[in-house]
């Protein structure tokens, strides 16, 4: 059966819409944030996205645990659909340009205590072992997956960050949670209409409001990822003169002109 909708139809409805408005509010608003800084650790963010979660897919779609409704797609690259890696590039857009409205002001020195480095590399680690346990399993193999791919990106930014982010916690939850909700919209929806199909065997059968756990996980932590891995990115520039340069001089970055 022919879905209703294909993938590039949910882009153009659903996911170009919110960013086209996010970004025009980001660049108008005063106290949006906007300029060089923030869209470079953007670009940053898109490279890391594409390069790490290709793998991931190339491996999930051809073992059954998802696949697309039949004319939804337009052609695929490797096992991949050439729109599951534009909405690699377009998700991580999208939370971006909701995270530049919203203030982060936290003023923290970039040491922080070993302890809470190890505390967030040990909980990353964590998760990436509890994930690969799970993959032995049919049932858990998509959530397993999941987990594995997740914690190693977990740890590094925990390791860096944690003290920092636990301080920024409010305006980070904030900035998590308002695209991670609507993507899980996005998805049930898409799911509903027979764009894409997740696998019964591959899953818990666990699917609140008809989304599967695995999915609402993935926007979740693709969403932590882009919001942390940003909001640090903006707090090493803010602290730069605190990095020594490979000849032990301090380096300093003076704020850019076009950034507010």
């Amino acid at each position: 059966m022919t879905a209703p909708l294909t993938y590039l139809d949910v882009h153009l409805a659903f996911v170009l819409p919110p960013i086209l408005l996010l970004g025009w509010l980001a660049y108008r608003r005063d106290r949006a944030r906007w300029g060089v800084r923030p869209l470079s650790g953007l670009v940053i963010v898109i490279g890391l996205a594409l390069v790490y979660t290709t793998p991931l897919t190339n491996h999930l779609i051809p073992e059954g645990v998802w696949w697309y409704g039949e004319g939804a797609v337009v052609a695929t690259v490797w096992h991949t659909p050439i729109e599951e890696y534009l909405f690699f590039v377009l998700q991580p857009i999208l939370a971006a340009f909701w995270l530049f409205q919203i203030p982060v002001s936290v003023d923290r020195p970039l040491a922080i205590p070993l302890a809470h480095r190890l505390v967030g590399v040990a909980g990353g680690v964590g998760i990436a072992g509890v994930g690969w346990v799970l993959t032995g399993d049919t049932s858990t193999y998509y959530l397993g997956w999941l987990l594995l791919w997740a914690g190693p990106i977990l740890a590094i930014q925990w390791g860096f960050g944690l003290t920092y982010l636990w301080d920024a916690r409010r305006p980070v939850l904030v900035a998590v949670a308002a695209p991670t909700g609507y993507l899980w919209l996005v998805d049930w929806l898409a799911i509903e209409l027979g764009v894409w199909i997740i696998s019964d065997a591959h899953t818990v059968g666990y699917a609140p409001l008809g989304l599967p756990v695995e999915e609402a996980l993935f926007f979740l932590v693709t969403n932590a990822f882009v919001v942390q891995g940003l909001v640090m990115y903006a707090w090493v520039l803010g602290r730069a003169d605190e990095l020594p340069t490979l000849a032990g001089v301090q380096a300093r970055i003076s704020p850019s002109s076009d950034e507010r």
